[in-house]
């Protein structure tokens, strides 16, 4: 991997990380369409660091009430009905899906997962299941109302974001708004639950880079993680603004639309689906 593709890759990967579009998607998509190996699992994954630093960024002073709240309730009783306390531990509780699959299934996320084929079907279905969340979803509970089952609830719709095109955020958003929650609450608690399960796979993945098949090496893979982090930003603080007023359907054309042009495009002859572009 060069330094130009790492570039390229570090801004897509910032700019659909937050975006209910699936970044590891993307970042398959565009290495294929341009004729790149694909970037890996593990470039992936260590990118996605950069991305959740802006997280911490945007969401700092939360985080840090959220941390010391947790810490507090861990030997004195009087914090453990505190919310930020109460969501500390929620986020935990929701992580051990993910936590657990991730595991389970490491193979077939290197490998079987990253099939296009499978990419397209998961970006059109799960773009109609976000289409019907944001439609039937009541929107009217907060983070006050997060209990175990619906911590849980959104921890399992995370770990389908281990395949390609379902989308972390997209996936976590739609299983909010199917249990009531607003847009704007069922997106931030995404985005904090992102926060234990990318830091945990990014640094379990650190040692793949530049090993095991993998073609990003170090230097590249570092701008890439620079640049998603300082993209990823500004992409948090839009997407915020965006969804207070207005719906994901936008979202939801795009992620159908691509998921046929891919369709198209392998039928066509023109990408193998488990590597690029067809020799001609």
């Amino acid at each position: 991997m060069g330094w130009f593709e790492a570039l390229v890759l570090g801004l897509v990967q910032g700019l659909t990380e937050f975006l209910p579009i699936s970044s590891s998607a993307h970042l398959r998509i565009v290495a294929a369409l341009v004729g790149w190996d694909d970037p890996g699992a593990a470039f992936t994954a260590v990118t996605q660091i950069g991305t959740e630093l802006a997280v911490i960024l945007y969401f700092g002073k939360k985080i840090g009430r959220i941390l010391q709240a947790w810490f507090f309730s861990l030997y004195r009783r009087s914090w453990r009905q505190d919310p930020d306390a109460r969501l500390g531990w929620l986020i935990i509780v929701g992580s051990i899906p993910i936590v657990v699959l991730g595991l389970l299934l490491q193979d077939q996320i290197d490998e079987a997962f990253r099939d296009l084929r499978i990419t397209a079907s998961t970006l059109i279905v799960f773009g109609v299941i976000l289409l019907i969340a944001d439609r039937v979803g009541s929107q009217r509970r907060s983070l006050d109302h997060l209990t175990v089952p619906h911590g849980l609830g959104f921890g399992f719709a995370q770990a389908l974001a281990l395949i390609p095109g379902v989308s972390r955020s997209g996936g976590t958003t739609s299983a909010g708004l199917l249990m009531g929650y607003t847009r704007a609450d069922a997106a931030e608690y995404s985005f904090l639950l992102a926060l234990p399960a990318v830091f945990g796979s990014g640094l379990y993945k650190l040692t793949d880079i530049g090993k095991n098949g993998e073609t990003a090496q170090w230097g590249p893979t570092i701008l890439a993680t620079l640049v998603a982090f300082g993209v990823g930003y500004v992409v948090i603080a839009w997407l915020m603004s965006y969804i207070k007023r207005k719906s994901f359907v936008p979202f939801v054309i795009y992620r159908i639309v691509l998921g046929l042009l891919l369709f198209g495009l392998i039928i066509g002859g023109v990408l193998d689906p488990n590597a690029g572009p067809v020799a001609s």
